[in-house]
C-alpha cells in the first residue's frame, strides 16, 4: 500500500500523486459564482453559505457536475461559514447546521458520481461583508477557525483547504488552526501584480508583498501550497514565487471573475487549458478553478490532462 503525501491516508499501490511521470490532480471550479450564474442571490454577509441551506438541491448539483467534468476533490461549500461570519449574517446559531448541510450536499454528489473522490474543507479569513474592519477580537477569530476545522475534521473531510490566504495575520491564525487538527492541509494564496505590473501582492492587500504572506505561512508545513483566485495573468509568476521559497507541492487554480476582453480567449474553458499546459510545466501538481469558472473549465482541464499533454 502506498501512501499518499497529500491527503496522508493509503491509496492503493498506485499514490495519487507519482511526479516522476508528472501526475497531476484535478480538483473542481468555483461554488460561490456557479451558484449566482445559476440564479442564486448570495448572501452579502456571508456570500454563498447560507445557500446550503437554501439550494442543497442545487449545491449537490454543482459539485456532481463537477465530478463528471472529472473533477478528484470537490470542496465543501464553507467558504464564509466561520461563527463570526455566520453570527453577522444571521445564522450564527445555525452554525453546524449550515456546516453540516454543505458536507452533506458534497458528500451525495461524491457518493453519487464519483466514489474514489477526496473532500475537501474550505476555510477562508473571509470578513463579514468582505469588510476588514468586521474581525472580531484576535482570541475570538482564532477561536472560530479552530471551530470550524474541528467541525469539517469530524464531519469526515479528507483534507482542509485554506483559501485566499493574503495577509500575515488572519491568515496565519487559520492556518495555524488547521495545523492543530491533524488533517492534511492545502494553502492557496491569493496575488496579483501591483498598479506598476512588476511586483506580486496580496489581492485585496495591495501594500503586501505576496513573498512576505509567503515567509509568514510557510512554516506550517502545508501538505501543499496552491495559487488560488489569482488572475490568470499572474498565475505563472506567483508559481515561480512561491517555488523559490517553497519546493513541495504546488498548484494553480485562478479566478476569471473579472477577466477583460483582452483575456477572454485566456478565461474560456480550451484558453485555461492551454496556460495549465504552461503551469504544470513550471511544477503544479494541482489544477483547477476559482470565481468565474465553470464545469466546462474543469472538462476542459480534464481532457489536457488525459491527452497527457502535461507530461511532453
Amino acid at each position: 500500500m502506498g501512501s499518499d503525501p497529500i491527503f496522508g491516508k493509503k491509496m492503493g499501490s498506485d499514490p495519487i500523486f507519482r511526479s516522476a511521470a508528472g501526475r497531476v490532480l484535478l480538483v473542481d471550479g468555483a461554488t460561490g459564482t456557479e451558484l449566482r450564474r445559476r440564479g442564486v442571490e448570495l448572501d452579502p454577509v456571508a456570500w454563498s453559505g447560507p445557500a446550503s441551506l437554501s439550494h442543497a438541491q442545487l449545491l449537490e448539483d454543482i459539485h456532481a457536475d463537477y465530478l463528471r467534468a472529472g473533477a478528484e476533490v470537490v470542496t465543501t461549500n464553507t467558504f464564509g461559514t466561520n461563527r463570526f461570519v455566520l453570527t453577522a449574517a444571521g445564522y450564527g446559531d445555525r452554525f453546524e447546521t449550515v456546516n453540516r448541510a454543505a458536507f452533506d450536499a458534497a458528500c451525495r454528489a461524491r457518493d453519487a458520481v464519483r466514489p474514489t473522490a477526496a473532500i475537501a474543507g474550505s476555510i477562508s479569513c473571509l470578513p463579514p461583508g468582505f469588510d476588514t474592519m468586521r474581525y472580531p477580537d484576535p482570541e475570538t477569530e482564532s477561536a472560530a477557525y479552530l471551530e470550524l476545522a474541528a467541525l469539517l475534521a469530524d464531519l469526515g473531510v479528507d483534507l482542509l483547504v485554506l483559501e485566499m490566504m493574503e495577509d500575515v495575520e488572519h491568515a496565519s491564525r487559520a492556518c495555524e488552526a488547521a495545523r492543530q487538527v491533524g488533517l492534511p492541509f492545502w494553502i492557496g494564496v491569493s496575488a496579483r501584480f501591483d498598479h506598476e505590473g512588476r511586483r506580486l501582492v496580496a489581492y485585496d492587500f495591495p501594500e503586501t508583498p505576496l513573498a512576505d504572506v509567503l515567509d509568514a505561512l510557510l512554516p506550517v508545513a502545508p501538505a501543499a501550497v496552491n495559487v488560488m483566485h489569482t488572475p490568470i495573468d499572474a498565475v505563472a509568476a506567483a508559481l515561480d514565487e512561491v517555488g523559490a521559497k517553497w519546493h513541495g507541492y504546488r498548484g494553480a487554480y485562478p479566478e476569471i471573475g473579472d477577466a477583460s476582453a483582452r483575456a477572454a480567449r485566456e478565461a474560456s474553458p480550451d484558453g485555461l487549458a492551454e496556460l495549465a499546459l504552461k503551469w504544470t510545466a513550471a511544477g503544479a501538481r494541482i489544477l483547477g478553478g476559482c470565481c468565474g469558472t465553470t464545469p466546462a473549465h474543469i472538462a476542459a482541464l480534464r481532457r489536457v490532462l488525459d491527452s497527457g499533454a502535461h507530461v511532453k
